[in-house]
């Protein structure tokens, strides 16, 4: 299956672990009924590595999150298909096989927004959204302010199809679109927002019901894209922005990915952007 030309009925996968099983789930449901699809709950753990009474109190307790999240989720939205699996093994291994058939795959971020002075490259978020073959959705705990979709522009192709994921995203949250680009110089300013403004109009041509805002700053990418996330409710970047290989992330998108507050998007997978309100 062409990774940009998923199958209508392409779900949106959502990782279910014990610390964020119910912001993952709800926040995965938004997006499915957003874009018209069904969630699948997957919960992986590792049973070979349990033995006697462990094993029938973990399976109960993957029981417990999985039926939490099917609830919050048809609270939230009723009207989303489901559908739910618990698995054995690695949850990133079957996340990351998983997301060759998923439309999206959102998952939580284990708390590393708060870690300030951690590099946790260990994180299954970190792993998932570095290896995944489609979008990956990081979650965070708390619930973001009513911002707008920021989007991380740096020039390159990647970025280009980040911005139209942001517009997707904009549009089916009801938001404005906050486009960013960074310089080293400031003597770079008029002419990058001249190309900036020129490439989020071709972009956004086909969606002019969703505003958007084009700024251009100096300094350091990761940092400004950091900063500009306390106030919005998404923040999308490239996975790697002239490399975009599967297996790494680049370094604006690692910083984001650990320390802005709002959820992240990571966009891979792609060549271009899904339909806004459905496939």
């Amino acid at each position: 299956m062409p990774a940009d030309n998923r199958a209508g009925d392409a779900p949106v996968l959502a990782g279910i672990g014990p610390q964020d099983a119910l912001p993952v789930a709800r926040v995965a449901a938004k997006v499915a009924a957003a874009q018209r699809r069904d969630v699948h709950l997957l919960h992986a753990f590792n049973w070979a590595a349990m033995e006697g009474p462990a094993v029938s109190g973990s399976r109960a307790d993957a029981e417990r999150l999985i039926s939490e999240a099917t609830e919050a989720i048809r609270l939230s939205e009723p009207d989303v298909a489901l559908s739910t699996e618990i698995v054995e093994g690695s949850a990133v291994a079957n996340l990351v096989r998983r997301s060759e058939s998923a439309f999206l795959v959102a998952v939580g971020d284990g708390g590393m927004a708060h870690c300030a002075r951690c590099i946790p490259a260990d994180s299954p978020a970190v792993q998932v959204a570095a290896r995944a073959d489609c979008p990956v959705l990081v979650v965070r705990r708390e619930p973001p302010p009513k911002g707008p979709v920021l989007v991380g522009v740096d020039g390159s192709p990647a970025a280009e199809i980040a911005l139209a994921w942001a517009f997707t995203a904009a549009a089916d949250l009801g938001a404005r679109l906050l486009a960013i680009r960074v310089v080293e110089r400031q003597s770079e300013i008029e002419a990058t927002t001249s190309l900036l403004r020129e490439l989020v109009g071709r972009v956004g041509a086909g969606r002019p019901q969703t505003p958007a805002e084009c700024h251009v700053v100096c300094g350091d990418p990761g940092s400004v894209l950091i900063d500009q996330s306390r106030s919005a409710q998404l923040t999308v970047v490239s996975a790697r922005g002239d490399q975009p290989w599967r297996g790494m992330l680049g370094a604006v998108s690692q910083a984001v990915l650990y320390h802005a507050p709002s959820p992240v998007i990571v966009v891979r997978g792609l060549t271009r952007a899904p339909v806004i309100g459905g496939p």
